[in-house]
Parts: structure tokens; sequence; C-alpha cells
């Protein structure tokens, strides 16, 4: 080193003298502390960070603005399994809300849990999945006079997963049986409106919140945040889900269709069905009323090659729909 400085014609001893390393004191007035919402802006203006905001329930209101006509109830059921013959409720959230004939929401009005003890033990992957245990519904019960109080007014009720949540409600009580209902996942085109997946938890991330998920109430409180985000030319995800519930679907069996043309009816969203209670052993799908006549064309071009097939259909409305 000392013969490459030389070269130059410098030597160690002709180097500057390094001036000491002081702190640097700032007086009191000067350290600013950042707002948290500026900490967010300025971390969000960069374009690197996207910040995810802890989603805070909405507040029961006392005094409802008028306007708002209609009464919608999300309903969110936690269980100890996937049988609904076998397995039983053990958690139930419910939040009322009101909304007009447009789809409007106006005010949350009404928000019930409980737990609800089996009357034997929960499965270990059911504790893990809910963090709900033994220890925690052991003389637990729900409040069925306070709950179906609630339901009983309600025009519409809705659930994420209304095929799954229908049938364990009706179980508990006969409130939801002649209720129309509305299934959030399967009635609102989410990938048209930009997101990723319909799991309840992909919906909540992409609007840019988080929360305790697995848990009821929880639950219903994220799936309203989703269904209120604003949406195209002002239609919320709410207002889609309520004029999709008030057209008629129809349940149209593909019977005896050939076996060699099963993956064709699959990527269509068709379904098996293996025969239980009075349903046919066949594929099947739900459309709307008025795609009836071209599901049919396709059946008949592209399923079974012909203009003669008799296939069994059953008109449905909301309040027949998603029952088990």
């Amino acid at each position: 080193m000392d013969s490459q400085l030389d070269m130059f014609g410098i030597t160690p001893a002709s180097l500057p003298a390094s001036p000491k390393s002081r702190p640097v004191r700032l007086k009191a007035q000067e350290l600013k502390p950042l707002h948290e919402l500026d900490m967010v802006r300025q971390l969000e203006e960069t374009g690197r960070y996207r910040i995810l905001r802890k989603l805070i329930p909405r507040e029961v209101c006392a005094n409802p603005r008028p306007g708002f006509p209609r009464i919608g109830v999300i309903i969110d059921t936690e269980t100890t399994g996937l049988n609904k013959a076998e397995d039983a409720v053990i958690e139930i959230g419910a939040i009322a809300f009101r909304f007009d004939d447009r789809g409007v929401v106006g005010d949350l009005i009404e928000v019930y849990g409980a737990l609800q003890d089996p009357g034997f033990p929960i499965p270990a992957n059911i504790t893990e999945l809910t963090g709900i245990d033994d220890a925690m519904v052991k003389g637990q019960s729900i409040d069925f006079h306070v709950l179906e109080a609630l339901i009983k007014p309600a025009d519409l009720i809705i659930a994420h997963n209304a095929a799954f949540d229908r049938p364990y409600c009706e179980r508990l009580s006969p409130a939801f049986a002649d209720k129309a209902w509305a299934c959030s996942n399967s009635e609102i085109d989410w990938k048209a409106r930009g997101f990723e997946g319909s799991k309840l938890g992909y919906l909540i991330t992409q609007s840019g919140y988080f929360h305790d998920g697995h848990r009821a109430v929880d639950d219903c409180f994220a799936l309203l945040e989703v269904l209120l985000q604003p949406g195209v030319n002002g239609i919320t995800p709410f207002s889609e889900l309520y004029n999709a519930s008030q057209r008629d679907r129809v349940r149209l069996w593909a019977m005896h269709s050939p076996f060699d043309k099963k993956d064709l009816l699959k990527a269509r969203g068709y379904r098996w069905s293996g025969g239980e209670g009075a349903e046919p052993k066949a594929w099947w799908t739900e459309v709307d009323a008025t795609a009836l006549d071209a599901e049919m064309r396709y059946l008949e071009t592209e399923i079974y090659n012909r203009t003669d097939i008799d296939l069994m259909a059953r008109r449905l409305t909301a309040v027949e729909r998603f029952k088990g």
C-alpha cells in the first residue's frame, strides 16, 4: 500500500487527518414523529409496498337511516366437519343490516354470535383451523330466541358458501328454511372485479385488510366489508349479489350423457351427483333461467349430438336454492 501511495507522491503521513466523528443531536422541537397515516402514504407512494389495514368491525346503529326498508343477514358457521348429517355447529355468527331495492346498503342493525357444545369432542384439525376447543364450548349453547328474532324479518340471508351453511342452519332452526339465500362465493363474478380468487381470505386481503379468520362473527364482518367494496359503474359486490338473488335459476341434469364427454362437462362447470335423495345420478349445473335455451343447444351439439334430448330440469328461486 505504501509503495502505491509513494508512486503518486503521497505518504500516509501527508494524508489529511479525519475529523472526529461527533453525534448529531437534534433539538426536541426538531423531532417530528410521522403520523401513522403519513407513514402509510409514504410507503404506498414508493410503489414498493402494499399496506394491509386491520379490519375494524362496523358499529351497530341505534337509529338506522330511513330509506333502506330491506334487511340482509350475513351468516357464518363453524362446524366439527363437512358431513352435514353427522357433524355439528360449534359456533354461529350473524350480522344484520339494512339495504334498499337497488342493493345499496344502509346501516348495521344487529350482531349475534355464540358457541355451541356439540356433545362430543371437537376433532383436532378443527381446533387447529378455528381455534375452538372443547374447553371453550363446554356448557355453551345458542340462544335461539335471539337468533330467530334476528333471522325472521330478513329478506335475504347471505353466506360465503351457502350450500354448506344453509343445511347446517336449517338443522339448527326452522327459521332459516323459508328464507331467500344468496351465495357470495358463487353468485358474484369476482374475477371480473379483479380478484385472484373467491375465498374470503383472498378477497379480504386484496381489499386491503386482514382479520382474525375462521371465527364466525369475524368472518361475517370481513364478508360485509368485501361486499361493500367500490364496484364497476358504482355497482358494489353486494348489489351484484342481490340482483342475482332476484333471478330464477334452473338446475339441469345431463342424464345418460356419454362417458367420453365428462371432461367437457367438467370444464363447463358441471358437477357430479351420486343420486342422493330425489336427484338423478348424472352431471348437473345451474344456469340463469334466461340462459337455459343456450345451455340446451350446447348439450345438443357438443354432448349428445342430437336434438331430441329430454333432460330433467328444476326451476329454483332464492328460497329453494342451496338446500341440503
